[in-house]
């Protein structure tokens, strides 16, 4: 049935760069990434990190991504054409990716939402405030509401979900290479300001210096489960979008030069929050919900504080925007090639879904805050069944499936765009980590996200 749905596909090589590294930007580079870099011993994690990305992410992307490609098709489609043993079920990998899709996206819809409202709310003004009393308030009244849970959610659902029906190459692409480089400019903005600040040498010390001290086996696995899940691993995305990629694109230069660009926006938002943070006295700590008590209250003591504070939520809000549409384009073009719905039944169909899938996670903290199942809200299991469970085995079969299954000579056919890039070394070094490295240490994070290892 795929083959007989026109597909729609990037037209520019900027467009390619912009989607994927829209994808793989998330609320986590606005404040996790820097914490965790801070926290875990500065510029020692920072490198750990680094040799993780290369070892883990950037093969695990590539793979995925050259896969797309190549079969032009959904995640379930493309590992159904490129199986050499039809009998081997490997599409149900492309399910589990879509199973993890989804339950990712009924959670973090529900973040993005609470994100959205705060730029209504800074730009009211009602928010900025130092007292912590405050800022804690309201986002506990935002929170605990279900009616504002539940409609903001749904707004935002509708929003990506109306990106989406504009296609493939208006929608996501459009939108990504116009968000992007706001992105990057409301970034330079609060830097700026944020290096004025009289302990902004505390903060960038909080960041950057080298605490080898702090580096353990916890902390190396710590950054290898970042270096898998931060560029959006394991769920169908980038095999997704790289469904949508150029024949002739450079697909280990581009993925290298997401990668980068990826890690310069984590680095841009520690060097824009923390200073900031410690010149007003405020211990770092991870987590959305601080971001919503802290940052108001850090913005209220700078001047010119509310446009910064509605700089910072717009900024979120962009980096929200690029991870949920590649998140929702999975179910969205699964529907659409494997049922045969139509764009935009496919894309209505999906939200519906989310509306209802979401809605258990919006009521957690208010009507379902007593309902749990195996220990946790509806919150958390999503959370901790994608992140744990779905997520890293995708990774773990896809790396398996490339390394053993579809073989070398392909994976280089595929890699080289047909022999016209020279690029043998490098293939041959990516094939060798999908086959023999990456697998185990995924696992190895499993492992120890399961509390095994």
């Amino acid at each position: 049935m795929s083959n007989t749905i026109k597909r729609g596909g990037f037209s520019s090589s900027f467009g390619v760069l912009a989607a994927t590294l829209g994808s793989a930007v998330g609320l986590g580079n606005i404040w996790k990434f820097p914490y965790l870099t801070g926290a875990n011993g500065g510029a020692g994690f920072l490198l750990i990190y680094l040799l993780a990305t290369l070892v883990i992410g950037l093969p695990v992307m590539i793979a995925e991504i050259t896969m797309g490609r190549t079969a032009r098709a959904n995640p379930i489609t493309a590992l159904q054409k490129l199986s050499p043993k039809k009998s081997l079920p490997w599409w149900l990998v492309g399910v589990a990716g879509m199973v993890a899709a989804f339950l990712i996206l009924s959670f973090y819809s529900e973040v993005v939402a609470w994100v959205f409202a705060y730029v209504v709310k800074a730009i009211g003004g009602s928010i900025l405030s130092s007292d912590r009393h405050v800022t804690e308030s309201a986002f506990s009244t935002l929170i605990s509401d279900p009616v504002q849970s539940l409609l903001w959610q749904w707004g935002v659902l509708a929003f990506i979900g109306g990106i989406l029906l504009m296609g493939v190459t208006k929608g996501i692409e459009g939108i990504t290479k116009k968000l992007m480089p706001v992105l990057f400019l409301l970034l330079m903005l609060l830097c700026a300001v944020s290096l004025s600040l009289d302990k902004a040498a505390d903060g960038l010390a909080f960041l950057f210096r080298p605490d080898f001290s702090k580096i353990s086996a916890g902390v190396i696995l710590t950054a290898m489960g970042l270096a898998f899940f931060k560029l959006s691993l394991g769920m169908g995305t980038m095999m997704t979008y790289g469904s949508y990629f150029r024949d002739d694109q450079n697909i280990p230069a581009t993925t290298l030069r997401v990668m980068l660009a990826d890690l310069f926006v984590s680095m841009l938002a520690g060097i824009a929050i923390f200073p900031a943070v410690f010149t007003f006295g405020f211990e770092p700590a991870a987590g959305p919900p601080l971001v919503f008590i802290t940052i108001p209250a850090v913005f209220s003591q700078i001047p010119g504080g509310q446009l910064l504070m509605i700089t910072f939520f717009v900024l979120a809000s962009v980096a929200a925007t690029g991870a949920m549409l590649s998140l929702m384009e999975v179910p969205v073009v699964i529907l659409h090639e494997r049922l045969g719905m139509s764009r935009p039944k496919a894309t209505l169909v999906t939200i519906a879904t989310l509306m209802v899938l979401g809605s258990s996670c919006a009521l957690t903290n208010s009507t379902l805050a007593s309902f749990k199942l195996f220990g946790m809200n509806m919150f958390d299991l999503f959370d901790f069944a994608s992140s744990n469970v779905l997520l890293p085995l995708g990774g773990i079969l896809l790396a398996v499936f490339v390394g053993w299954v579809w073989g070398k000579d392909k994976f280089q056919q595929a890699l080289s765009n047909q022999g016209a890039l020279r690029n043998h070394v490098t293939v041959s070094a990516v094939f060798f980590l999908l086959r023999y490295v990456s697998p185990l240490l995924i696992l190895a994070v499993m492992l120890k996200g399961l509390g095994l290892f």
